[in-house]
């Protein structure tokens, strides 16, 4: 018998291949191939906006008729989507470097203390002006500048939970990786990105809605005296509510509630429900997540389809990753060698952060006198009182509701459309009805500021919260009900070294996001009539739009200093409690 040969068989028309597979494709195939190319034509139909002319010198006012919301959800919707997928590659990469580089640890973690404490105001004031003079003339730099504004909003919270995740990897996972010798590239894939992925997912959730929260500041800016405004939800809405027309408002707060609800089930949910694969345990769980999309896509023969082309792609990539070194075998350098490059390190960065004083300190000087610093120094403490009552209250409040929600996917179902809808919910959105009841009450805005910062920055903790208590086996659960372990005992023995890592991780992202919010909350605004508070958060806003940059840099200065003092002094030893001590790997 005569077998045929490979490249008779490889010989087969290419259009006869192709007709056998489409043949066997389902009516779900083709559903989800007709979403992508919708998914796909809308996305050029949006895009194409942002590549128009434009000139700096106008003023752009923004049309507020309701029927131009769907067009305005669609091109805020993309802005979101771009900025989350540049904070997901920087989240990946930053965490990494800071959790695999002993000496760039000590460069990277305080960096990303400052970068968190800078104000999406502050980061406004140099990218619009940068970006705008890299694209002269095209409305792509006002674009990117808003995506850059949203990216600072989300950045942050997600490469802190990831850093955590990777610095206390659980030991069994990590000797599993040395044994079997894997390569970085395969211990990263394989290994830390998995043991991390339920709380990258949550902390991007959470991100995300931080992004809904400042997307009136990233659409609406005013900066130096120039008022820029993008097509968007955000600049809708600020606009209507600078007109004080409470109708089209409540236009934008319904638009609002319809696009989060809709990411969420078609976006969010599925992944939540994705990474339920990721949980270190022994057993499943009688019940879990579920998600009606994503069990759709499972259904679809697309996946396979494509992934055949794509595995020769990745299997040549892994072998190429192989020059980055195995985890057979640490790293030997002789105590010699090391302190030479620790000395060398710490002198060049010493160096750089010195000048950078110097210079910084300089420009104060020329400008104002160093003089400066005093006021935004004592308003800080106004708005650091906020942020300790926030944080200690969001604690009481969210970690046992966390706690209940993270332990059961049913409730999560239900509970995470309602959670992501309130956390996404701007502050500047209740402005109207902030002004109305304050003025009625006779509140202070110095106490009502509180309420508003809270709608920025509570939902971290939350969040965090639902991310640590979904990732706690299922099988030390029941063996803590199988043991009849309930109670204040089931809280020290489960509960808080369970969730312990996670909520320090949201704590000090919630921290960082009230003094944030701070910006935009203790100033409110509606129609003819303002509220200020007595804070940083007012000092800031207040330089930034009369286009002061030396009082806006001392001000920035100044909260990025209470920031990181805050963290070295408080989270930072929490967090070091939470790798030797709460952890669920030393129980």
């Amino acid at each position: 018998m005569v077998y045929p040969s490979r490249s008779a068989a490889s010989r087969v028309p290419l259009p006869a291949r192709v007709t056998g597979r489409l043949s066997r494709l389902s009516w779900v195939d083709l559903v989800v191939a007709a979403a992508v190319l919708v998914g796909m034509y809308l996305l050029l139909r949006v895009g194409k906006g942002a590549t128009v002319s434009f000139d700096p010198a106008q003023v752009v006012k923004v049309d507020t008729d309701p029927a131009k919301l769907p067009y305005y959800a669609a091109r805020s919707l993309l802005r979101m989507f771009v900025a989350l997928a540049a904070s997901v590659v920087f989240t990946l990469g930053y965490a990494y470097a800071a959790a695999r580089g002993r000496r760039l640890e000590r460069v990277l973690i305080p960096a990303l203390d400052i970068l968190q404490s800078v104000p999406v105001l502050g980061f406004l004031t140099v990218a619009v002006t940068w970006f705008i003079a890299l694209f002269p003339g095209s409305l792509l730099g006002l674009e990117l500048a808003a995506v850059f504004a949203i990216f600072t909003s989300q950045a942050w919270n997600m490469t802190f939970g990831f850093y955590h995740s990777l610095i206390t990897l659980p030991r069994e996972l990590d000797e599993i990786s040395r044994s079997f010798g894997f390569t970085r590239w395969m211990r990263f894939w394989k290994v830390e990105l998995p043991n991390g992925a339920i709380g990258l997912v949550w902390n991007g959730m959470m991100s995300f809605g931080g992004g809904w929260f400042f997307l009136v500041a990233s659409e609406a800016i005013s900066v130096g005296g120039h008022q820029y405004a993008l097509p968007g939800l955000g600049s809708y809405a600020g606009t209507a509510i600078a007109e004080g027309d409470l109708g089209k408002v409540g236009w934008a707060v319904a638009t609002m509630a319809v696009l989060v609800l809709a990411v969420n089930f078609v976006f969010w949910r599925p992944l939540t429900a994705w990474t339920e694969r990721f949980k270190n345990e022994q057993s499943e769980a009688a019940d879990i997540q579920r998600s009606l999309v994503l069990d759709f896509l499972r259904r679809s023969s697309w996946p396979r389809l494509l992934g055949r082309p794509a595995r020769p792609a990745g299997e040549l990539l892994g072998r190429a990753a192989r020059v980055l070194g195995t985890d057979d075998r640490p790293l030997t350098v002789s105590p010699a060698r090391r302190r030479t490059g620790d000395l060398a390190f710490a002198l060049v960065a010493g160096g750089l952060t010195v000048w950078g004083l110097f210079d910084l300190l300089g420009y104060l000087h020329r400008h104002t006198g160093l003089g400066v610093f005093g006021e935004p120094l004592l308003l800080g403490l106004a708005t650091l009182a906020r942020v300790v009552v926030l944080v200690a209250v969001a604690t009481v409040v969210w970690v046992p509701v966390g706690v209940r929600i993270g332990f059961s996917p049913r409730l999560a179902r239900i509970a995470q459309p309602l959670v992501q809808l309130l956390a996404s919910f701007p502050a500047n959105f209740l402005f109207p009805l902030a002004t109305w009841f304050f003025l009625w009450s006779g509140l202070s805005l110095n106490i009502g500021g509180i309420l508003l910062m809270a709608l920025g920055a509570q939902w971290y903790i939350l969040f965090n919260t639902i991310a640590g208590a979904a990732a706690v086996p299922t099988d030390l659960r029941e063996a803590m009900d199988d043991l009849g372990v309930r109670g204040l005992q089931r809280w020290r023995r489960l509960i808080i070294p369970g969730i312990f890592p996670a909520y320090v991780t949201g704590g000090i992202t919630a921290s960082g996001g009230a003094w944030n919010a701070s910006i935009v909350s203790e100033v409110v605004t509606f129609g003819g009539t303002t509220l200020t508070a007595t804070g940083l958060g007012a000092y800031i806003a207040r330089a930034t739009s009369h286009g002061d940059y030396p009082h806006l840099i001392a001000g920035i200065a100044v909260m990025a200093c209470y920031v990181v003092a805050l963290n070295r002094l408080f989270w930072r030893r929490l967090y070091r409690l939470a790798e030797t001590r709460y952890s669920l790997q030393s129980t």
